[in-house]
């Protein structure tokens, strides 16, 4: 099985790849012969199906939102190339990589793309900003019925309440980059403070 998904991937092709995901060309491989493994079809892409089938997502809350991202709007089917633009993402930031060509453009696993990706797992309708009611669906995958509609709606006010800083009712790119920050900086501070 290694050996086919190894003579299917051009070595270009895995050298572009790992020019613009930073994968290894280990790593490419591997995961070439997983997305293999996952294409039911056999046509060299990847439906929400298949996504679906890999059990880690199945039971994931927020599966379907994270299956959604490795499709490009108005498409139902990913080549192999947007798989790995996507799972890119996911990638640490090794110190080595961070200042390498300060010309190429941001690597997909930067700190600002990795947040765009978690905002866009709350922009259901993708016009570029959280809604309390979108925040409020994304709450409800998360926790199921454990909280009430009410403390979920209380929840939601207090985050676009903290966030929102130019009084729109909802969280912009910008504002959830600062709220990220803040809940970080907070959670920081308190494990200092548990620390002493």
């Amino acid at each position: 099985m290694g050996s086919r998904a190894s003579t299917l991937l051009r070595e270009e092709e895995i050298e572009e790849i790992k020019k613009e995901t930073g994968f290894s060309h280990s790593q490419i491989t591997r995961l070439y012969s997983r997305f293999t493994s996952l294409d039911k079809g056999e046509n060299g892409t990847l439906s929400r199906e298949d996504f679906q089938r890999i059990p880690e997502l199945a039971i994931n809350p927020l599966g379907d939102r994270i299956i959604n991202a490795f499709f490009p709007e108005g498409e139902d089917q990913v080549n192999f190339r947007g798989f790995m633009r996507t799972l890119a993402h996911f990638r640490p930031i090794e110190d080595n990589e961070k200042n390498k060509n300060p010309t190429a453009s941001e690597p997909l696993n930067s700190r600002t793309n990795k947040l765009l990706f978690a905002f866009r797992l709350y922009d259901l309708d993708r016009d570029d900003k959280i809604s309390r009611d979108e925040l409020l669906q994304v709450l409800r995958m998360m926790v199921g019925v454990n909280i009430s509609d009410e403390q979920l709606g209380s929840i939601a006010d207090r985050t676009i309440q903290e966030a929102d800083t130019n009084g729109d009712n909802s969280i912009s790119f910008n504002e959830f980059i600062k709220a990220c920050e803040v809940y970080v900086e907070q959670n920081l501070l308190l494990q200092a403070e548990l620390n002493l």
